[in-house]
């Protein structure tokens, strides 16, 4: 299974059919997964932390939003297994615990409404435990192996994220996250790893694109899942409300060439 990084922008992604359907469109292109493990912007905790590993309820951690987005179900099967998995591989480098209440945070259950729409991928929920680079780099390195597992491990966050410079729909892209998303496509492409794990020095107009940072970097948690020689591939890419990048990432082995 592949690595990824989503950029799942505002909630409303959930009601919003054209822009789901690019989620859709895209993970139909993959294998389809034993399940999924989501690492979201929105479960800070430390030490790093096992959500539950049976159905409960939605974490509906937003506010001035439609009623609608309230009554959003996303009901997938719990990921027992990888749950012990996952504890096994952290273990040796991180204290690990496990929060059997803790339900799917926006920033896991909104992209995956319209990844898997059937909600019939068992999906398991695991907290940044700090914005370290190379702390999280080093969590998708000890990860990796549940890819050769049929795991698809999953970044949830945004490629920039600055809520107080958002405009209104049909904006124009200003200059600073246009740099910021292209820095980011060519660090990525090129798989300059320091360069990225150095981003709030080296990228343009880092502050300014991430006042806060906990948007950004489970995608070096998804990289540090990266194999080596593998391309990072783009299947959404654009921008909403002006300067919210909504590129999303795929690390994965480069199609084999067909026979004949």
């Amino acid at each position: 299974m592949p690595a990824a990084f989503v950029s799942h922008g505002s909630p409303m992604l959930a009601l919003d059919k054209v822009r789901g359907a690019e989620f859709s469109r895209w993970t139909a292109t993959l294998p389809t997964p034993v399940a999924v493990l989501c690492v979201s912007a929105h479960y800070q905790r430390r030490p790093a932390s096992i959500g539950a590993t049976r159905p409960v309820p939605l974490v509906y951690d937003f506010r001035g939003f439609p009623k609608a987005l309230q009554q959003v179900r996303y009901a997938a099967p719990g990921a027992p297994k990888l749950a012990k998995r996952v504890h096994q591989q952290l273990a040796p480098i991180m204290k690990v615990r496990h929060e059997a209440k803790r339900g799917h945070d926006h920033g896991t259950w909104v992209p995956m409404k319209w990844m898997y729409p059937k909600a019939d991928v068992p999906l398991l929920s695991l907290s940044l435990p700090s914005h370290d680079p190379k702390t999280l780099y080093r969590m998708g390195r000890a990860l990796r192996p549940l890819r050769d597992e049929g795991v698809l491990i999953v970044g949830s966050g945004s490629m920039t994220h600055n809520l107080r410079r958002l405009g209104r729909p049909g904006t124009a892209t200003p200059a600073w996250a246009q740099e910021f998303d292209a820095w980011s496509t060519r660090v990525l492409s090129s798989n300059d790893v320091d360069a990225l794990l150095d981003w709030q020095r080296k990228a343009p107009a880092a502050r300014t694109n991430h006042p806060t940072v906990e948007h950004f970097v489970p995608l070096l948690l998804a990289a540090g899942a990266r194999k080596d020689g593998e391309p990072a591939t783009f299947p959404i890419s654009g921008f909403q409300s002006g300067s919210m990048s909504r590129r999303c990432v795929t690390f994965a082995p480069a199609p084999k060439p067909k026979a004949g």
